[in-house]
């Protein structure tokens, strides 16, 4: 399947929720050897035909964790300073993260693109993570993403065919 309607993705990912669940159960318990390279394979072919501008869910559902070298970075190139920035832009959140203090994202203008691209968040620089080194241990945030991410979706579909468990 290629690229799930984001009206479907939801129901999609319950749907193939526990089926992940228990994938990504066995894949942390004996992760195979080539796993890193395998997904740096899938996440590489699902983004040459994948044009995030069309979607921008993860920008419209969520927000990034700002760290504070993020904060440094983006409150330069607004020459804003960081507190004022904090101030303005951002709260912490209940696991005492800097995080946006709504979505959609403030810096997602009305063509899907980021206003902040260049400085964006290290966080949304590595989203939706499907090329991580040590992909198993990050299984819960994957269950997550596929829910936002149609790319994660199809990415973690091919991933099951090219390692069965």
């Amino acid at each position: 399947m290629t690229n799930p309607q984001i009206g479907l993705l939801n129901k999609l990912a319950k749907d193939k929720h526990i089926e992940n669940k228990k994938y990504f159960d066995k894949l942390k318990k004996k992760a195979p050897k080539n796993l890193d390279y395998v997904m740096q394979d899938l996440h590489d072919a699902e983004f040459k035909k994948t044009d995030c501008l069309k979607c921008a869910n993860c920008c419209k559902t969520t927000g990034p964790l700002f760290t504070l070298a993020d904060i440094e970075r983006v409150s330069k190139h607004l020459k804003q300073k960081p507190q004022q920035f904090i101030e303005q832009y951002l709260r912490i959140d209940e696991d005492k993260d800097y995080v946006l203090q709504s979505v959609p994202c403030t810096f997602l203008d009305n063509e899907n693109a980021c206003m902040i691209y260049d400085v964006r968040p290290k966080a949304c620089r590595e989203f939706p993570h499907t090329d991580r080194k040590k992909f198993q241990q990050i299984s819960d945030l994957t269950l997550k993403n596929v829910a936002i991410c149609p790319a994660a979706y199809n990415i973690v579909e091919e991933m099951k065919k090219k390692l069965p468990l």
